[in-house]
């Protein structure tokens, strides 16, 4: 079959074209917008606002702190939930159910989703009453409100990215590999820390990517869970451009965030690099 000449850019041609409009473009936008003011004069006085406030850092913190927390619990979590479908399920049609039962909660909007757990975790909610006719606890828990009720909404609405990239890894990874260190007499134990774990590093260092950026920059689990009373910096932003009309303010919070989350996801890579590559 002859090669027909430019076929690969014109190829190339519809998808360079999108996302030159629906991602250079935007974040260029918001990018000249904080580096201006109302006068239109170029200036980094927006940046200084952020990083010379204290207020701005506890709030980096708070949200960075929040998307740490959720990405380790989800990892805890997503690991042996991973190894259950992939290792221990051996019925393909279970095995199926089981991976339905996990991503169908992903089609559900975020919004109803956390107005479930609203439910849930308030005072006179499912959990509390659970906790208290058991005897349990003697009051009803301040859950929402608080950075653990953000944290427990955050884990249930991300915690299928990281299955399913941990699962991926797992059942690429080949059974030789086990056979060949039960032969040398690894225990299970050794087996798992010296040889699985290692082999599945990329996967559990995707997984950790996604559900980190993700959590980071999440708005609507946080504003609904927090009740006002937590502030990350989704929320901020969101203010900025819907409420106070401040673009250039709410522009540079945007690129703080995404400088703050492409300095720690480049961590996360480097991490799972490797050793000996540069």
């Amino acid at each position: 079959m002859s090669r027909v000449p430019g076929m690969p850019m014109a190829m190339l041609a519809a998808p360079l074209a999108f996302f030159l409009a629906f991602f250079l473009a935007p974040l260029a936008v918001v990018i000249l917008a904080s580096l201006g003011d109302a006068n239109g004069a170029w200036t980094l006085e927006q940046y200084l606002r952020v990083l010379a406030d204290r207020y701005h850092w506890e709030v980096i913190l708070v949200t960075f702190r929040i998307a740490c927390l959720t990405t380790l619990a989800s990892l805890a979590l997503g690991y042996p939930l991973a190894w259950y479908l992939t290792r221990m399920v051996r019925w393909r049609a279970w095995r199926r159910a089981c991976v339905i039962l996990l991503v169908v909660p992903m089609f559900t909007s975020n919004i109803v989703r956390s107005f479930g757990w609203m439910v849930l975790l308030g005072r006179k909610g499912l959990l509390n009453q659970s906790l208290l006719d058991s005897g349990l606890i003697e009051r009803p828990l301040r859950l929402l409100g608080t950075e653990t009720g953000i944290l427990i909404g955050m884990v249930y609405v991300l915690l299928p990215f990281m299955v399913l990239a941990i699962g991926n890894a797992l059942s690429r990874l080949d059974a030789s590999h086990e056979l060949a260190s039960a032969d040398l007499g690894a225990t299970p134990r050794a087996t798992f820390l010296h040889v699985i774990l290692p082999l599945t590093l990329p996967g559990v260092i995707s997984g950790c990517i996604m559900v980190f950026t993700l959590a980071v920059s999440a708005y609507v689990t946080p504003a609904l869970l927090s009740g006002g009373r937590v502030t990350v910096l989704s929320m901020l932003i969101f203010q900025q451009y819907s409420s106070v009309f401040d673009f250039h303010y709410g522009g540079a919070l945007s690129v703080v965030l995404l400088v703050f989350t492409l300095v720690m996801v480049g961590l996360a890579g480097r991490i799972g690099r490797p050793r000996g590559d540069a």
